[in-house]
């Protein structure tokens, strides 16, 4: 008796039957019946697996596995590394543990301004066999002229600069968003202003240089209306937005480091503004940022706590829940943007699929996360849709227990 009879979304018939064979194939696999759906390995182009250098917080080891959990078969690992990954040796030591360890596709970033200092390049032309792409995630680069010379480089050697925008002198201290919550509980807040200018700089920059450009993480309204107009005006650029900023806002926040990320939970209408910019096509995908960190960093309330929560694990929950069940989205649509949309702007292959149950209803508890990370807003809220199995380059690396 075949194993499969379940739905698939975001393949063509001949990729179905390779599916159906290989499950088929397999002597140990759950039945796959038709309460099911089968999609393509999601692909998260912004995580943090803290490996080498902060391993207390996350290894590869345990970062691809909450990956696998949540479906995703690809993930590109952000350079907040020690070592820094700035050189050809600095991202071979990385790339070691990788080999070792993953049990999924994990490309690494390299940085790109040596120790993410943004004071001098990084040898972009030793690291391009092993890097996807070059990002100085965490920082944005202040100086101008170095981000120029980057977007040079990068369209030299045909890669994307994918930016963190963020100007340092308009932070004034702040970590949450500089909005309501944060007038009502004496906090410094973050002004959008301090993302969408430099979000503005660069897409000039990237006009000049023709080079491909990519933002991360948006949160804000006005980010969005800059980037769609920037692709009207033919700029190459994609970007990416997380679930918390498409399902919560500051009206969400609450005293516990839990909800302390950057850029921060904004305003409803910039919530509102990021949703529309899935369903016109300004977003391209939608990246977790996953960022775990210990449960002591994370203890020390709004102010105090270290930036960055997980994700991996509750991604795709959160989108059909809250996007796809309340007819904002459609089912494939979300596809599309875990899935479909990344591989192309990176231009990677991944055969990779995971199967879901969409019936089945789970309290999130972060105890039962494979991630070392333990700080999610979403912990106790009821989510939709339980990842069955995840199979990666002919492998089974996530089966429901």
């Amino acid at each position: 008796m075949d194993k499969i009879s379940a739905k698939t979304v975001g393949f063509d018939k001949q990729q179905t039957a390779k599916i159906s064979s290989f499950l088929n194939s397999l002597d140990k696999c759950p039945q796959i019946t038709d309460e099911y759906c089968i999609f393509p390995g999601f692909t998260d182009v912004h995580v943090h697996f803290r490996e080498p250098g902060f391993s207390y917080k996350e290894t590869i080891f345990t970062g691809s596995r909450a990956a696998a959990a949540g479906g995703y078969t690809t993930v590109f690992t952000m350079p907040n590394l020690n070592p820094v990954p700035d050189s050809k040796e600095n991202i071979l030591l990385q790339k070691k543990i990788i080999d070792k360890d993953a049990c999924i596709n994990v490309y690494p970033y390299g940085s790109i301004t040596k120790g993410q200092m943004g004071e001098e390049l990084a040898d972009f032309e030793e690291m391009l066999p092993y890097t996807i792409a070059f990002s100085d995630d965490g920082r944005g680069v202040q100086n101008d002229e170095m981000m120029l010379c980057a977007m040079e480089k990068a369209k030299k050697f045909d890669k994307i600069i994918v930016a963190h925008c963020e100007v340092n002198s308009l932070l004034n201290g702040g970590y949450i968003h500089k909005g309501e919550y944060a007038k009502a509980h004496n906090h410094k807040g973050i002004c959008s202003e301090s993302e969408y200018l430099q979000i503005a700089r660069d897409i000039e920059l990237a006009k000049k240089t023709g080079c491909k450009y990519h933002v991360c993480h948006i949160s804000c309204k006005e980010s969005v209306d800059i980037i769609r107009k920037a692709k009207k005006d033919g700029v190459d650029i994609t970007c990416e937005t997380a679930p918390h900023y498409l399902v919560m806002d500051d009206s969400f926040l609450k005293e516990d480091g839990k909800f302390k990320m950057n850029p921060p939970l904004r305003s409803k209408k910039d919530r509102e503004a990021l949703v529309e910019g899935i369903i016109d096509g300004t977003i391209d995908m939608i990246a977790t940022d996953h960022a775990p960190h210990s449960k002591e960093e994370k203890s020390k309330g709004l102010e105090k706590s270290a930036f960055g929560i997980v994700g991996l694990e509750t991604a795709f929950p959160v989108l059909y829940t809250y996007l796809v069940k309340e007819n904002i989205i459609t089912l494939e649509n979300v596809i599309k943007l875990l899935s479909e949309n990344p591989k192309k702007r990176f231009n990677i292959l991944d055969n990779g699929f995971s199967v879901w149950n969409l019936n089945k209803e789970f309290i999130v508890n972060p105890e039962n996360f494979k991630t070392m990370g333990r700080a999610t807003p979403f912990e106790n809220m009821k989510l939709n849709a339980q990842c069955i199995l995840t199979v990666s380059n002919d492998k089974i690396v996530y089966s429901i227990d």
